[in-house]
């Protein structure tokens, strides 16, 4: 379905959801110029404003950020994930936020499954004919976790609560 995300960019994705069933509506890459931490920042914030202008969400779930070996590739993230943020904040939005292990745990019903069992189950709750690419899956199934309660509540509302120690806050 998508083709690997090209080195900077980003990925979003978006879905319906009505009552229990999740429709797919669009995925894509967030492209980022070639140019400096601010251009790039700012060519972040656009895109991501004409995606909400486009599809006209109700909320935004945000992949949070793990710190891995290379500390400026983190950085980096987190600052591409602030500008995200700061579109859904900008179009009064409201933004949840999950860990890699919580969406995992959420749409395979493992924390620690493979990229390869993401994106088989993604393709399964969607009904999508093929699976997606391995990034796409990843924004695909952030939107699940979100759709599904997020941190496990079913239907209850998690907006005004984050996670701490594992009990939500």
């Amino acid at each position: 379905m998508d083709k690997k995300a090209q080195k900077g960019d980003k990925r979003m994705a978006t879905l319906k959801r009505a009552g229990k069933k999740l429709t797919y509506v669009s995925s894509g890459r967030i492209k980022t110029l070639d140019a400096e931490l601010p251009l790039r920042l700012k060519s972040i914030m656009n895109n991501l404003n004409e995606v909400i202008a486009q599809h006209h969400p109700d909320q935004v779930a945000v992949e949070q950020v793990f710190v891995n070996i290379n500390p400026k590739s983190t950085l980096m993230l987190g600052q591409a994930r602030g500008a995200a943020i700061c579109a859904a904040a900008l179009n009064d939005l409201f933004v949840a936020e999950y860990t890699a292990l919580q969406i995992k745990q959420a749409v395979v019903g493992n924390g620690h499954a493979k990229k390869e069992q993401v994106q088989e189950m993604v393709s399964r709750l969607l009904g999508l004919s093929s699976r997606p690419g391995s990034d796409a899956a990843d924004a695909l199934a952030c939107a699940i976790c979100h759709a599904h309660g997020g941190l496990g509540l079913g239907n209850t509302s998690t907006q005004g609560y984050s996670m701490k120690r594992g009990r939500l806050a």
